[in-house]
């Protein structure tokens, strides 16, 4: 089988992306754009791919092609309906980078409620240097222990973050789908952003959650709170987090995504940097050393099950 990985630089050259233990031929290129897709994956039976996107027209033009082995969990660059169509087989990972997600996210909490980033900035500009005590108190700090933690998705990336923020002392609330009756263990929508000191969003992107978060949203939250993204851009509405961080709607924010990745220089969030209460991250929250290893080899494992007629992952 002819192997062939359209986008390898979205995993680190330290990753041990071993080869599959059957008869192949494998070829990496480190990026794949629109121009290049046909020429890159012509001959392949197997297409490794993280965000390039693979359309009806061009899996028309890709009669060979037997498996797209996506190197991610979110497979919206892949046209599911076309593959299947061409009875061309789907995998994706899975549950592998809960910890790495859950630990961003709280990572996140603390430097906001604690203006971590505004106190460094302040000492590399001389602030300390110039104070006429021991240390200085420009920005407040909270703690998090006893604030109340919303959470959007009861997946294991919400259920990862639950558990991480139930060790440090958070009250931690699953929010009920919009529009939808409260099941046991959760909390009405509306009711459980009114009482969110912390929001923190770990749903997929969908047509149910774009924009899922918008002026209306974000109004029923408290001036106090604090909203947390590492899903996927586009269920916040970015417009509408610009507008509430500059007027004092929400404290402040922090975001791993954005809803074109990378962002374009016209990206309502690239101008959210400018402001104390914002931190941006570029998509790396999935990305610690130990999760991107169990990505390859839950890569590897899938190819290797597709090869043994026993797909697994399928989407």
């Amino acid at each position: 089988m002819n192997i062939v990985f359209l986008d390898r630089q979205t995993l680190t050259d330290d990753v041990n992306l071993r080869r599959p233990r059957f008869p192949h031929t494998w070829q990496d290129y480190a990026s794949t754009n629109p121009e290049q897709r046909l020429a890159h994956a012509q001959h392949a039976d197997i297409l490794i791919v993280n965000k390039v996107k693979l359309d009806a027209a061009i899996l028309k033009q890709l009669p060979r092609l037997k498996l797209i082995a996506v190197a991610a969990t979110g497979t919206n660059n892949v046209d599911l309906a076309a593959a299947a169509q061409q009875q061309i087989i789907v995998s994706n990972i899975q549950d592998y980078a809960a910890q790495s997600i859950a630990e961003h996210s709280i990572g996140l909490m603390f430097n906001l409620r604690r203006n971590i980033t505004a106190y460094h900035q302040a000492v590399q500009q001389g602030r300390w240097q110039q104070s006429q005590q021991f240390c200085f108190f420009d920005y407040p700090i909270d703690n998090l222990a006893g604030q109340k933690l919303v959470i959007i998705g009861a997946g294991n990336l919400g259920q990862a973050t639950a558990k991480l923020a139930k060790s440090i002392g958070m009250e931690v609330i699953f929010a009920e789908r919009k529009n939808q009756a409260p099941r046991t263990g959760r909390v009405d929508f509306t009711d459980a952003l009114a009482c969110a000191d912390v929001l923190s969003i770990h749903c997929p992107l969908s047509s149910e959650t774009a924009d899922l978060i918008t002026h209306t949203e974000l109004a029923l939250m408290k001036p106090s709170a604090l909203l947390i993204n590492t899903a996927r851009g586009g269920i916040v509405n970015e417009a509408a987090l610009l507008e509430a961080l500059r007027s004092g709607g929400i404290a402040g924010a922090a975001c791993d995504v954005v809803s074109q990745e990378p962002p374009s220089s016209d990206n309502p969030l690239l101008q959210a940097q400018a402001l104390s209460n914002f931190i941006l991250t570029p998509h790396v929250g999935w990305a610690s050393s130990q999760s991107m290893q169990s990505l390859a080899d839950q890569l590897i494992d899938n190819i290797e099950a597709f090869s043994a007629g026993q797909p697994r992952n399928q989407v």
